[in-house]
C-alpha cells in the first residue's frame, strides 16, 4: 500500500515562537490585567487557542460553555469561584465538557502572572453575579477583539493560525 492521495500538500510546519509574538495586553475592555497570545482563531468551525497571561485578582464574568475546554496551567494559579478547594497551578491540566457553567479568579494573594494555554470549542455566553446575559465570547469576537485593540492602539499585526473559510469548490 502506497502513501494516501493529499488534497492539501504542506510544504512547511504552521508553528508559532511565542517568545517573538506580541501579547495583548488588557485585552478585555471591561477587566483590567487579561493578556491574550492568539495561537489559532477559526470562527466557522468555533475553535480558538489562546495563551491568556491572568495578573493577581482577575475575576471573569460568570460564564456558560456551549463547547468544551482543555487547559493548561503553565505558571501562576488559578481556580473557580465553585471550587475553590480545587486550585490549579503550574502543571495542571483541565477538561471542561460542553454545559459547564462557572467563574474564572485568579487570588489576589498570587506573587506571579498565571500563565495558561486554552483549546475552546464553541461559545463562552456570560452572565453577571445575578445571572443576567452580558455577552459572548466565541473565535469571532476574539477576532474582532485583537483587530480593534490593534487599530485603536497602533500595535502590531497579530500573526495566528486561521483556516481558510469554508467556500464552494466551483461557483
Amino acid at each position: 500500500m502506497g502513501l494516501p492521495f493529499l488534497v492539501n500538500e504542506h510544504h512547511e510546519l504552521l508553528t508559532l515562537n511565542n517568545n517573538e509574538l506580541p501579547i495583548y495586553r488588557d485585552a478585555l475592555p471591561d477587566i483590567p490585567g487579561v493578556h491574550v497570545q492568539p495561537q489559532f482563531l477559526d470562527p466557522d468551525n468555533g475553535v480558538w487557542v489562546l495563551r491568556v497571561l491572568f495578573e493577581p485578582g482577575v475575576v471573569l464574568p460568570m460564564h456558560y460553555h456551549t463547547g468544551s475546554v482543555h487547559l493548561w496551567t503553565l505558571s501562576g494559579c488559578w481556580h473557580y469561584a465553585e471550587y475553590p478547594d480545587q486550585p490549579q497551578t503550574a502543571g495542571c491540566y483541565l477538561y471542561e465538557p460542553g454545559s459547564s457553567i462557572h467563574q474564572f479568579l485568579t487570588p489576589a494573594d498570587n506573587t506571579e502572572v498565571t500563565d495558561t494555554l486554552m483549546v475552546v470549542t464553541g461559545s463562552n455566553i456570560n452572565f453577571d453575579k445575578d445571572g443576567n446575559y452580558l455577552g459572548m465570547l466565541d473565535a469571532n469576537s476574539i477576532i474582532a477583539v485583537i483587530e480593534h485593540l490593534i487599530r485603536e492602539r497602533g500595535l502590531e499585526p497579530a500573526t495566528y493560525i486561521r483556516p481558510e473559510p469554508a467556500k464552494y469548490t466551483t461557483k
